[in-house]
């Protein structure tokens, strides 16, 4: 009797686990629902602190607050990884994902510092690979529940490009150079004054590196300053050319106020607008 009722109930709870992942997988994808918002947004919010943390530990710090840190730093990472294992778990297919670019930009997140358990210190600059989950969440139009204009949304790309790319770069070339060469790249700060020297191709020489590694990943660098800096510089002064001032034309629908200059329907409720 109990093995019949068993199999009565398996389809409904089959159902229920279909429509949790489904909700699931809505909640982390988007970010027009209240909850979405706040995932997301928490998902934003601890990228840029484990970016903070990144840099504050390349510091001379008191030993407490880099306890603290530390253990910030866990609490981060658990966090990516109950993440990952949600978008694994809600996934239509879950290898799919894994081996997608944003899948290897998530597991990149969070592997190095597992590993670290076993005190492979060398693959600690992978956690600046972080802030490219921004790229995935800036993904969508819809950003906390508002439709953002094509214009304002390639510009945010092309300014977080450039950021992560410098950002990385200067992360690289701090834990390739700090051990052998600590008068040039003490800090996160020497990093990034290299990093943003070299990839505009400036090149003062007041700083070098000395390392094999260290000249590698600068070759690196200008090449990609030469193929991306003037690119993505001028993508951002196109964009901002293309942006205008919003226009005071009211909706007859629901009265917000602002919409571009060529709009022809209200950007929020999609009423047409009077000429």
């Amino acid at each position: 009797m109990e093995e019949i009722l068993d199999e009565q109930q398996k389809p409904w709870r089959d159902g229920q686990k279909l429509a949790l992942r489904d909700r699931l997988r809505s909640e982390l994808n988007t970010t027009d629902t209240l909850a979405g918002r706040l995932t997301n947004g928490a998902i934003v919010l601890l990228i840029f602190l484990s970016a903070v943390i990144f840099v504050l530990k390349t510091y001379p710090i008191p030993p407490t607050l880099d306890t603290w840190l530390n253990r910030l730093d866990w609490v981060i990472v658990l966090a990516f990884t109950l993440e990952y294992g949600l978008r694994l778990w809600v996934a239509h297919r879950p290898w799919h994902y894994a081996f997608s670019l944003y899948g290897l930009i998530d597991l990149i997140a969070i592997l190095p510092s597992w590993i670290g358990i076993f005190d492979i210190r060398f693959l600690r600059f992978f956690r600046s690979l972080r802030i490219l989950r921004l790229v995935h969440i800036f993904n969508n139009r819809l950003w906390f529940g508002r439709v953002t204009s094509a214009d304002s949304l390639i510009l945010i790309r092309i300014l977080l490009t450039m950021g992560t790319i410098i950002f990385i770069y200067s992360g690289l070339i701090f834990q390739v150079e700090n051990p052998s060469n600590p008068e040039d790249f003490g800090t996160f700060l020497d990093a990034l004054y290299f990093a943003v020297v070299t990839m505009t191709t400036v090149g003062y020489g007041d700083v070098t590196p000395i390392s094999e590694a260290g000249r590698g990943l600068t070759v690196m660098m200008i090449l990609t300053g030469i193929a991306l800096i003037p690119t993505q510089v001028s993508r951002l002064i196109r964009q901002l050319g293309k942006v205008r001032q919003p226009q005071h034309m009211p909706c007859p629908g629901c009265g917000l106020t602002p919409h571009d200059e060529d709009a022809q329907f209200c950007k929020r409720c999609g009423t047409l607008l009077e000429p």
